[in-house]
């Protein structure tokens, strides 16, 4: 019996716009409270730019997982946090800043997400699609915080080879080139499977027990963690492989109406 579904939010759950059919959601919604199951979003996006999406009324009982799944937070409170030590992260940056001066290095703190003020407003308006608390200072090296995560962002799609650049520190870090545009680094060991099963102890939910769905390199390890786990048809042909079974695409609400389908079989 499925009691948590998990899903990715972009290429995923939200279509090519970043929306989703927010009827369709509540509809479903209200069938997964009836049944008791919990629906939590795993994304790379901050989680306050995760309630910001859904609104008050439809984020209330979320549980995001937020920051690429380095944090779990549930009605105003994270109940989950895993951060790279600062020292660490700066030694990152530094050879993230050798690999190329062209690509946009975020560096996302407990309170925002923080890139330098050279970063062409363009750039940092879509960075904003994904991060609501966003602050800029002339060098990251100024941060003396522990990271959430970094992130890259390169217009000019290089990262998956930008990340072989980074192999000294695959043995102190999570580090996964999602796509071609985004490379993701967290603390070492912790990404969406690790989370997950997090979640699930706090919930005493079983992989059993769980759907997930997802597209994108950085979602292989949450499918893993579910029983049920759904590739969106647009997904990277090695998400596809590892998953249990295929859905529809994100432009098609696939998630919405593979959860209602599921469910209603369920009950």
């Amino acid at each position: 019996m499925i009691k948590l579904v998990i899903s990715d939010l972009d290429g995923t759950f939200l279509n090519s716009q970043g929306t989703f059919d927010r009827k369709l959601y509540q509809k479903v919604q209200g069938l997964m409270a009836q049944q008791g199951i919990i629906f939590a979003p795993c994304t790379g996006k901050q989680c306050e730019r995760v309630e910001e999406l859904f609104g008050p009324e439809l984020a209330s009982d979320l549980w995001i997982l937020g920051d690429s799944a380095t944090r779990i937070k549930h009605q105003g409170q994270y109940v989950y946090e895993s951060f790279l030590p600062n020292s660490l992260g700066q030694q990152i940056i530094t050879q993230l800043e050798k690999i190329a001066d062209d690509h946009v290095i975020i560096v996302c703190t407990p309170d925002a997400a923080v890139i330098k003020n050279s970063v062409p407003e363009e750039i940092a308006s879509k960075l904003r699609r994904s991060y609501t608390r966003v602050t800029t200072v002339e060098e990251l090296a100024t941060i003396s915080e522990d990271f959430v995560k970094i992130t890259v962002f390169d217009p000019q799609l290089r990262c998956f080879t930008s990340v072989k650049e980074l192999a000294d520190f695959q043995e102190q870090a999570y580090i996964v080139a999602s796509e071609a545009a985004w490379i993701d680094i967290s603390n070492y060991g912790v990404h969406k499977g690790t989370t997950v099963a997090q979640l699930q102890k706090i919930l005493k939910v079983t992989p059993a027990e769980t759907m997930a769905f997802g597209d994108g390199l950085n979602d292989l390890e949450l499918l893993a963690a579910a029983d049920f786990s759904f590739a969106m048809r647009n997904a990277f042909p090695e998400v596809q492989e590892i998953a249990r079974y295929i859905t529809g695409s994100n432009d098609e609400q696939a998630v919405l109406t593979t959860i209602d389908q599921i469910i209603r079989l369920q009950k």
